[in-house]
């Protein structure tokens, strides 16, 4: 076993549990990609067995920190019935949702959505990637299924010197998939949609949002970066007289426009704008337009910390501008789920954002992912998806 030694001092993160070695940490040693290695300290203690990645900045990633534990075909298919076991204890209103994520389950780089009788998988890192026929097996044998979609095409890949690879790992079917939701119906495109195909992080935020318009009585809604439209259905459901979905793709409208049919809407109350957020935004100000709801759902703008100061300044615009089209009484739901952006920053920008305004507001509540896609004590990195619920004042 090839073994990985860190600079002094550099063991601590490990010692919490912490599954990330990065390259600065680690003071000699090497393997292949993907290849399980012994961690130590700089003293020879044992710390963790880890995947090396010697492509990547995070430079391995922990399996396990039991030095008696193999990893071994046996170590993965424990690992995928442990976190598919733990969704089982879920009440998740949906035929739709994340089976493994990443490190949170103990397996680092291992994505595994659910879609029906359908399994979509992303491998994004190299020791997934090296350990992916055995992970295949594992998830159809624990979940009883015989499809697998392989959509192992994000960015994340290049990263880990990986290349991108799309495709049916296990058995073949239909790309073209209908999921159900809180009862309502939506069309999915695991090959060609965005992360597995569908945004299953917000299942519980779409169901709140239905119920804010529904109280609020809201007639007037804005979803920007709609996408698929999944809160657009909600504003329907929850008796939106009007809905305008913004978004700068037409195959994502042209979606939208699809579910918004599906779930049996009339097509008049729905508006889709095949347009630039921002540009929208303004121009909605400069018409002098106000709305009752609207929902900020940007994509990830910061995927560091590094990134964070000119992130932190496309939200603060993007908030400050939807502050200004909400009406009196009306209710933001803001997101950011950028990790290099943390809850309290995030809280700080929309308020920036609100003095900018001249808007204050009542924060109504925090808001995170769907407990299917769960954060843990040792990995606060899982908390990537951020938001809250503004009632402005």
């Amino acid at each position: 076993m090839k073994v990985i030694r860190l600079h002094p001092g550099r063991e601590r993160s490990l010692l919490r549990r912490h599954p990330w070695i990065f390259d600065s940490a680690v003071a000699k040693g090497g393997a292949d990609p993907g290849e399980t290695v012994r961690i130590e300290s700089s003293d020879g203690r044992f710390l963790a067995w880890a995947a090396f990645s010697p492509a990547s900045g995070i430079r391995a990633r922990a399996w396990s920190f039991d030095e008696a534990e193999r990893i071994e075909p046996a170590f993965f298919r424990g690992r995928c019935a442990r976190a598919i076991a733990a969704r089982t204890r879920l009440d998740i209103p949906s035929d739709a949702l994340r089976l493994v994520h990443g490190e949170s389950d103990g397996l680092p780089g291992l994505v595994v959505d659910r879609y029906g009788d359908t399994l979509v998988a992303q491998f994004l890192a190299a020791g997934a990637e090296r350990w992916k026929k055995v992970l295949a097996d594992a998830l159809l044998q624990e979940t009883g299924l015989a499809k697998l979609y392989e959509r192992s095409d994000a960015n994340a890949r290049k990263l880990e010197g990986l290349g991108e690879t799309a495709g049916w790992l296990r058995g073949d079917g239909p790309t073209e998939l209908g999921i159900s939701e809180h009862g309502w119906r939506f069309g999915v495109d695991i090959a060609h949609g965005h992360k597995t195909g569908f945004y299953l992080d917000q299942r519980d935020s779409r169901r709140k949002f239905a119920q804010w318009v529904g109280r609020t009585g809201a007639r007037r809604v804005l979803n920007c970066f709609c996408y698929t439209g999944g809160f657009s259905v909600a504003a329907l459901a929850g008796g939106a007289a009007s809905v305008t979905s913004v978004d700068s793709s037409a195959p994502a409208l042209e979606r939208a426009r699809a579910n918004v049919a599906l779930a049996g809407f009339d097509a008049a109350r729905a508006e889709f704008v095949d347009a630039d957020v921002n540009d929208s935004l303004r121009r909605f100000v400069a018409e002098g337009a106000s709305f009752d709801a609207i929902v900020l759902d940007p994509p990830k703008l910061a995927p560091s910390a590094a990134a964070a100061e000119r992130a932190a300044r496309a939200y603060k615009d993007l908030n400050r501008l939807a502050l200004k089209l909400l009406a009196e009484g009306g209710v933001l739901f803001t997101y950011s789920c950028s990790g290099g952006i943390g809850a309290d920053l995030f809280h700080k920008i929309v308020a920036s954002a609100g003095a900018d305004a001249g808007v204050d507001g009542y924060i109504a509540e925090r808001l995170g992912a769907a407990p299917d896609h769960p954060m843990t004590l040792a990995f606060p990195e899982g908390e990537y998806l951020k938001g809250l619920i503004v009632v402005r004042k």
